[in-house]
């Protein structure tokens, strides 16, 4: 059953706040409120996807591409489909942004994964699943790639996963 509040055990919150579709296609609105600093994620794109970033409390980081920048509070940054990028919360205290994700793609559905897991204790250190079924349907939540390895590779392999984890029941 989807839940549109999830609380993480360090405090570290995701609400949905809007999903649906207006005059420029479908959409899912989400915030972000973020206690530790750090890195949020690896260096990753999608191929469809647009993501907005907005940040109402706090500071980011952003790699795009290469491209290093910092946003602060009232400032946005937007992140076109298959630029590669990365974040991280930098705020001295919290982080609070909000997070637009044009189509949606399964973005919600990987929320909710990874806090099952986390809730589960099923992720390691550094926020990936330890179980490899659990990583290939988390990597097709992400709707798209991790930076590094080929995306055939990508595909076959943890797309393979997916298809498993799947079979095997795996939500």
């Amino acid at each position: 059953m989807s839940r549109d509040f999830l609380v993480h055990d360090d405090g570290r919150t995701v609400k949905m706040l809007e999903s649906g579709e207006d005059n420029n296609g479908k959409f899912l609105l989400v915030e972000h409120m973020i206690i530790q600093q750090g890195s949020m994620n690896g260096p990753h794109s999608h191929p469809i996807l647009q993501e907005t970033f907005t940040v109402q409390e706090g500071q980011m980081r952003f790699v795009i591409d290469g491209e290093e920048m910092m946003v602060a509070q009232g400032e946005k940054v937007t992140i076109q489909p298959n630029q590669v990028h990365q974040f991280w919360n930098v705020s001295e205290k919290r982080l609070i942004a909000l997070h637009e994700i044009r189509p949606p793609g399964n973005h919600w559905k990987m929320f909710e994964l990874i806090h099952k897991l986390e809730g589960e204790g099923k992720l390691n250190k550094k926020g990936i699943p330890k179980n490899p079924l659990w990583l290939g349907l988390a990597w097709e939540y992400i709707d798209g790639y991790i930076e590094g390895p080929p995306r055939i590779v990508q595909k076959v392999l943890f797309g393979g996963l997916s298809r498993l984890a799947k079979l095997k029941g795996y939500r």
